[in-house]
């Protein structure tokens, strides 16, 4: 078969011919219709990412959409130490599959699932979220972000505080659903984060895509303009984007009840987060949360690997099989 294949973490996947792999035990082998290209994609092929063992030659691509030799569709989420997805075929574990409905784009549901899923399952088995409560989504203008905010309207959010860099993005947030937007990029960052402190201090819960310095400075000057810290703060790590470290003063976590957790592999079971596909593909379908997919062929995948989407767009390649 053809695949994307990465050689080296320092050069962009190659399309190539590979060798198909085998089922074991429960795997079948499904043709591959659509793959994201993910953020969690990019440090899987780059070796930067925390569940990567430096293994060369390798496949990219965690989730796709697929057929069976049936001729059914399904969404499934690629095991752990199975090749990737983005190939012309690849594993599929039925435990970590579920079928599409008839009208489901395959493209859309590739560039959606991942990103979307992040906020979805954080907000559903992470926290005991209620409707009417205000959630500060911190890397807003980032495509997983950009579903955040999406997603916390959908599921009852009263207030949704969108916080991002990039302002053309952040410029697109009232229409998802964002109440208020703070820009955090071009001046100070110390300025930014006190900008972000006034505008989100009473929100119950953060989806942080950011970490590193931005939430190093975020957390305590939440804290700190809050009207009652005693008031449960959830602030749900996700993403690093501004790095993978942050120093905090110990006062933050003695002077309010801050709760700081992650969502992500290992933090949830395979099954719990597999368990919230099928009402996620429901709302994608439906058109109440969206996604702006650009499918590409996979053969252009060296090309396309470092070429930007465009605000809002997610690249997903399609194998020709």
């Amino acid at each position: 078969m053809h695949a994307a294949v990465v050689r080296s973490f320092d050069h962009p996947p190659r399309y190539e011919e590979f060798a198909t792999p085998q089922p074991k035990g429960d795997q079948v082998l499904v043709d591959v219709l659509a793959a994201g290209l993910h953020p969690r994609v990019r440090s899987g092929a780059n070796g930067t990412h925390y569940t990567s063992d430096g293994t060369l030659p390798m496949i990219p691509g965690v989730d796709a959409v697929g057929r069976l030799a049936n001729g059914r569709r399904v969404y499934f989420v690629a095991d752990d130490d199975a090749p990737g997805t983005m190939a012309e075929q690849a594993l599929l574990d039925p435990r970590r599959a579920v079928p599409l409905p008839e009208n489901a784009d395959p493209a859309t549901v590739a560039a959606a699932m991942n990103p979307a899923m992040s906020s979805w399952v954080a907000l559903r088995r992470r926290i005991s979220f209620q409707p009417g409560q205000s959630v500060l989504v911190l890397g807003a203008t980032g495509n997983a972000g950009q579903m955040a905010v999406q997603i916390a309207r959908h599921l009852g959010a009263d207030q949704v505080v969108a916080a991002g860099r990039d302002p053309q993005r952040l410029e697109l947030l009232p229409g998802l659903g964002a109440t208020t937007v703070v820009p955090l990029g071009g001046d100070d960052p110390a300025q930014a984060a006190e900008r972000l402190g006034k505008a989100a201090a009473d929100v119950d819960v953060v989806i942080d895509y950011t970490w590193g310095r931005v939430t190093e400075l975020a957390i305590p000057t939440v804290i700190t303009h809050r009207a009652e810290r005693s008031a449960p703060l959830d602030w749900i790590q996700i993403g690093s984007m501004a790095g993978p470290d942050l120093t905090l003063p110990s006062f933050v976590l003695r002077a309010a009840n801050l709760r700081i957790m992650g969502s992500g592999q290992g933090s949830l079971t395979a099954a719990g987060i597999v368990a919230e596909l099928p009402s996620l593909i429901e709302q994608l379908v439906a058109g109440t949360i969206t996604a702006d997919a650009l499918p590409v062929p996979l053969s252009e995948v060296e090309q396309a690997w470092t070429a930007p989407a465009g605000p809002g767009r997610r690249i997903v390649f399609t194998p020709s099989v």
